[in-house]
């Protein structure tokens, strides 16, 4: 370990801790110069310590500072990495900032098992060297953007002793739902993201990576190792999934037992994740176990708000009331605090009680076959609806609106739907469109351009858990396959994940159900030095080949329109006062 001094901060780099199987992580660790001891904002993942937000992920960085310039201000910048906070904008507040590299990333060595519970007991170990060190006042909160805010769940279960406080900001908790597989349908994020973000700073990469921009030190070394030593040491993390299609021990040992956390939590999520996180970001509000929780959703990207003047002053409020005994006014914070969303990325913030917002009128919207249409009176003659899944599907369309119409919460669909073949893979998008006919897009967390919606269900998952499930929002066990027979239809209950929306007079809300992911118009947005192609859902994309076989997956649905059985989309109707 290496101790100076630098831009105002006692820096202690590559500090040692010792995990309970003797194997030792490092971690940087900044605080005030000086004796005394200081609140600490703990952060775990794989991402390496030492990589430069500018270096590693230019694009964004870039995206960053355009979208919130004041990230700029009262800060060399030099310290700033990837989805955690910048210590020189927290030491100067009497925090001691720590970030460990995760076991086999980084700096730190050993054995890479994303979101594994060896990898949750190490966190548990960090909070509790981190809270009793000289320096620290024995009180450890963590923040901390998607990896980072997502391993947030699962150490909370766990309940270690110094934990005083959590900020999990667009952080997922459902490794099966939300991670691996929609409706059953296997995303490629996993397998992408692996290689690309974690993987190039594996421990051990050394001299073949990158340095740090401040100590010049490789931020995946200090070895260097041969490429078959590598593999050995990181689990094949898309091939797990890959061939895990239904719930398993090894999804089960991912999930998170929110009814065992305790610590005060803000869970922080956005409008826009479609594909990830802010499934999680509800979900684990509702269900975790601690008296004092708060419910935060807002839009723009993955990052601008956690950097933001509006985000970091959200944060700040929360940890100084929880990890200092300050009076930050945080006794009066909502709790739940909702950016309404409306066209051309204008928010209004809204304080509510609950969520879903006790007021919702809970409204159908009939899918009518003459039009096609979107209605509240649902269409009397039977009749049936095909659409080829490797086309663009049906769009069903609402008149214009009148006046304004604000959706906000969580929203579903329930179809009959009949395949060629043994099963369907069913792809819903909830979109706007304005007077002149043109969708109106969303700035999303990984993408510049998402829909209101998504909503996935593979047909042959459509099983339900009845004591989970409520009408807003099914929830499927993905615990066994249940074939269709060629040309039967069957019922099925389609989860899209929430969302807010205010539609303007003129527009018009339209669902679109497809056989294959939603695109907005073929191009990747053309921005530069992207990660991915972002053509409308980011990298959460439904195409291997070998979980959707087009023999299987590529040839005709019908949806069926009967009197007794009417396909409808579940809108959660927020009235105007």
């Amino acid at each position: 370990m290496k101790s100076e001094q630098r831009d105002g901060m006692q820096i202690d780099w590559d500090a040692p801790i010792e995990m309970d199987d003797g194997l030792v992580l490092r971690a940087d660790v900044f605080r005030p110069i000086g004796g005394g001891k200081h609140p600490v904002i703990l952060s775990y993942g794989p991402y390496a310590k030492g990589l430069a937000f500018q270096e590693g992920y230019k694009g964004n960085w870039d995206r960053l500072t355009k979208a919130a310039p004041e990230v700029l201000e009262g800060s060399t910048n030099k310290y700033q990495v990837w989805e955690l906070v910048d210590p020189e904008k927290w030491v100067p507040d009497g925090y001691a900032c720590v970030r460990v590299d995760s076991r086999g990333a980084g700096r730190s060595p050993g054995f890479i098992d994303i979101w594994s519970p060896r990898e949750a007991q190490d966190i548990y170990h960090c909070i509790e060297w981190a809270g009793t060190q000289p320096w620290s006042t024995g009180k450890v909160g963590m923040n901390g953007i998607s990896y980072f805010a997502t391993n947030q769940w699962q150490v909370g279960a766990l309940k270690p002793p110094h934990l005083a406080a959590l900020c999990i900001w667009e952080g997922f908790a459902d490794y099966y739902r939300e991670l691996a597989r929609h409706g059953g349908i296997l995303s490629g994020f996993t397998n992408s993201w692996y290689k690309r973000q974690v993987l190039r700073v594996q421990h051990g990469v050394g001299e073949n990576g990158f340095r740090s921009a401040v100590t010049g030190e490789p931020v995946a070394g200090p070895e260097t190792l041969p490429p078959e030593e590598l593999a050995k040491n990181a689990a094949a993390a898309g091939d797990e999934v890959a061939r895990r299609h239904l719930v398993d021990d090894f999804y089960r040992a991912r999930m998170v037992a929110f009814e065992k956390i305790e610590a005060p939590l803000l869970s922080a999520g956005n409008w826009g994740g479609v594909g990830l996180h802010p499934r999680g970001n509800f979900e684990g509000y509702l269900r975790a176990g601690s008296k004092q929780k708060w419910l935060e959703v807002h839009g723009d990207t993955h990052f601008t708000h956690f950097y933001s003047n509006y985000g970091m002053g959200l944060q700040k409020r929360f940890f100084g009331h929880f990890l200092k005994g300050e009076d930050t006014g945080w006794e009066k914070q909502p709790r739940v605090a909702l950016n309404i969303r409306r066209p051309g990325e204008n928010f209004t913030l809204r304080g509510e009680d609950e969520w879903p917002i006790a007021r919702t009128r809970w409204t159908k919207y009939y899918l009518q076959p003459e039009g096609p249409a979107l209605g509240t009176v649902a269409p009397t003659p039977a009749t049936t609806l095909a659409y080829a899944t490797t086309g663009d599907g049906i769009t069903f369309l609402t008149p214009p609106m009148t006046r304004d119409l604000e959706v906000t919460g969580p929203v579903a669909a329930k179809l009959w739907l009949s395949s060629d073949t043994t099963d369907a893979d069913v792809f819903l998008a909830l979109r706007m469109f304005d007077p002149a006919g043109k969708e109106v897009t969303f700035i999303g967390s990984n993408d510049p351009r998402t829909p209101v919606g998504l909503g996935w269900l593979r047909a042959s998952h459509r099983k339900l858990y009845p004591a989970e499930t409520r009408s807003y929002r099914p929830f499927h066990t993905h615990d066994e396959a249940w074939p269709l027979e060629p040309g039967k239809p069957v019922e099925l209950d389609i989860e899209i994940w929430p969302t807010s929306i205010v539609v303007p007079p003129g527009y018009r809300l339209g669902l679109t159900v497809r056989g294959k992911d939603y695109e907005v118009d073929g191009s990747d947005g053309g921005f530069a030095n992207a990660m991915y192609p972002m053509k409308g859902v980011g990298p959460f994309t439904h195409t291997d080949p070998d979980d959707r076989p087009s023999d299987i997956f590529g040839g005709t649905n019908v949806l069926h329109f009967a009197v007794e059985n009417m396909p409808y989309l579940l809108l959660p109707i927020i009235p105007q006062t």
